[in-house]
């Protein structure tokens, strides 16, 4: 469903996906299945977007980034693209990646050439300016790594200084500050 006030000017939009009112699709973007793109949102040309993401209100998704499959991105979350940034200049824009399953909550800011790892949180309002292990749970201004959550987004308890729980009783090793289901 595209809403009749939405301006979307890509075809390479997926099937059941849902674009509200006042949302604006630059032609050159891709969005797959299944995808929820709220009001008051702007995606440019050079983006990909997977399946099964949620874009909520007040996002503005730049060229230079990637979304993959079944990730959320909270309100006003606030992406960069240009680390150098001057009018009127060409313009090289580092990729940002926001891998499979990862959360961003409401308000938090990227860096450009960032990358979020799969199924990690950052919380609301955090300022990201180095990349986001996989699984980590970050937050804070810069934001730092506060803990560890699996794939549904529960914090995981530390059972030793290397290994990690789930509710579930499934483990979880750290090796070199990246966490790694056994």
């Amino acid at each position: 469903m595209i809403h009749k006030l939405a301006d979307v000017q890509s075809v390479k939009i997926g099937r059941d996906t849902n674009v509200w009112q006042f949302a604006i699709i630059l032609e050159g973007a891709i969005i797959g299945d299944q995808c929820n793109i709220n009001c008051h949102t702007f995606i440019e040309n050079d983006v990909k977007i997977g399946n099964r993401v949620t874009i909520k209100s007040g996002c503005f998704i730049w060229d230079g980034i990637i979304i993959e499959d079944d990730v959320f991105v909270g309100p006003n979350v606030s992406f960069t693209n240009d680390l150098r940034p001057r009018s009127k200049r060409k313009k090289y824009f580092p990729k940002t990646l926001l891998k499979r399953g990862s959360s961003i909550g409401a308000n938090a800011s990227i860096l450009s050439g960032i990358k979020i790892g799969a199924y990690s949180m950052v919380g609301m309002g955090s300022v990201v300016t180095k990349d986001v292990p996989n699984y980590a749970l970050v937050y804070g201004n810069p934001a730092s790594i506060k803990g560890w959550v699996d794939e549904t987004g529960e914090k995981l308890r530390q059972v030793d200084e290397y290994t990690f729980e789930n509710k579930n009783g499934n483990k979880f090793t750290l090796n070199d500050n990246q966490l790694s289901p056994y």
